[in-house]
């Protein structure tokens, strides 16, 4: 029986943030092979944060730049050790490589952070998104240098997957394509959706802290929100997300039919009173978890090509309408809400791409196979990764002493 040890990014928000939720899907994975799982974080604790231990999963916190990790790794010897994003195996990897060499390392992305941040700055600047930029961002560097030190890395976006094997020419062994992982939409599931006629208003939904989401919410407030309320007086706007800050919250206008709602407790209740879900996303990575939610509650959606990427194939249509043009999307919107019909059959598209492309147990053993295979290959599967053992050699070297620095001046400090 394997023990794998997660080091969290943070402890998981499954009712907050897609990430949140993603951490748990892997969680329940390697549960559901008898494996032991211990989690870890150096983050504080949230009042949104889910208790792992209730799943059976042996939970305890713990410091960057500080030897109580060394104790605690050396204590647990893990087979696997999963990162939750880059930044994570940074601050602990080197020390994993050091106290448990053979503990197999796996990267979970989440999203391309890199592909986020350039994004966003193209947008800011005016200026078209070339992958060409991502070669000159400092944060590429440092990711796909994280890639390279582990052994396999998670991509839950197939566009992701795509950019690093054909333009930053990733070996297909270091990288695993794993979506979101759903349970398929039955016939029964579709028969407990309120219908159409029982359905109001619009609904968008995402945690404030991510700049997205923040800036899809201005964005439906200044251009697109006035549109919609033009030709549908009656309707209503019901954002919802964790963390509002004070501007947010000012954006509140019952008058507009703008309501900002705030956290919600369980995104599925909210979603499926929604008649239309909309996502005009202008920058960003990975795949949307509120596009996901929408379509595993019958909710049909409006989105941009970026809110739809790495989530529709050549075999479906989408869950709605798809466009980038904020009069186009206003107008695809009211007919989407208008229209019983279109309605339907967006509602029907959307339980098509969950059961094509998000079953988990189309990905739960090839997972599981590959994580055997790199375990009894080890040795030459890093053989292999010459730019990797290049990268870890250096990393460790560098990362080391500035730590080693860091915790000395820390406990100076503390005396």
């Amino acid at each position: 029986m394997n023990h794998i040890l997660i080091i969290g990014f943070v402890w998981p928000e499954p009712n907050s943030t897609a990430a949140g939720q993603r951490m748990l899907h892997l969680i329940q994975l390697f549960l559901s092979q008898n494996w032991k799982v211990s989690f870890t974080s150096a983050a504080s604790y949230s009042d949104k944060s889910i208790d792992l231990n209730t799943f059976g999963v042996t939970t305890f916190s713990t410091e960057i730049n500080n030897n109580v990790f060394d104790n605690q790794i050396k204590e647990l010897n893990p087979d696997i050790v999963v990162f939750d994003r880059y930044i994570t195996e940074e601050q602990f990897g080197w020390k994993v490589s050091k106290h448990c060499p053979n503990a197999l390392k796996i990267l979970n992305t989440e999203d391309l952070h890199c592909l986020r941040k350039v994004r966003q700055e193209a947008f800011k600047n005016n200026s078209i998104f070339d992958v060409k930029r991502l070669f000159q961002s400092d944060i590429a560097k440092r990711e796909i240098a994280s890639i390279y030190r582990c052994d396999l890395s998670l991509m839950i976006s197939d566009y992701e997957l795509s950019l690093l094997q054909e333009h930053f020419k990733i070996d297909d062994s270091l990288l695993f394509y794993l979506p979101f992982l759903f349970d398929p939409i039955k016939e029964e599931n579709k028969q407990n959706w309120p219908n159409y006629e029982n359905r109001q208003h619009f609904v968008t939904i995402g945690n404030f802290k991510h700049e997205p989401n923040w800036n899809s919410v201005q964005y439906l407030k200044e251009t697109i929100w006035p549109l919609i309320k033009k030709e549908l007086p009656k309707a209503e706007l019901h954002i919802y997300g964790a963390y509002p800050p004070t501007k947010a919250n000012m954006l509140h206008a019952p008058k507009e039919g703008f309501l900002v709602k705030g956290w919600a407790k369980s995104a599925s209740a909210i979603m499926s009173q929604a008649r239309v879900c909309l996502a005009p996303l202008r920058f960003g990575a990975g795949i949307k978890g509120k596009l996901a939610e929408a379509m595993l509650n019958g909710t049909p959606s409006v989105t941009t090509n970026l809110g739809a990427e790495g989530m529709l194939g050549s075999e479906s249509d989408w869950n709605g309408f798809i466009t980038d043009d904020p009069d186009s999307f206003a107008k695809a919107s009211i007919h989407l809400y208008n229209n019983k019909e279109v309605w339907k059959q967006s509602q029907q598209n959307g339980i098509e791409i969950i059961n094509t492309r998000f079953q988990k147990e189309q990905f739960y053993t090839s997972f599981i196979s590959t994580i055997l295979a790199l375990q009894n290959n080890q040795t030459e599967h890093r053989d292999n990764n010459f730019i990797g053992s290049m990268l870890q050699h250096h990393f460790l070297r560098s990362t080391e002493f500035m730590s080693r620095w860091i915790e000395e001046k820390n406990n100076k400090t503390q005396i």
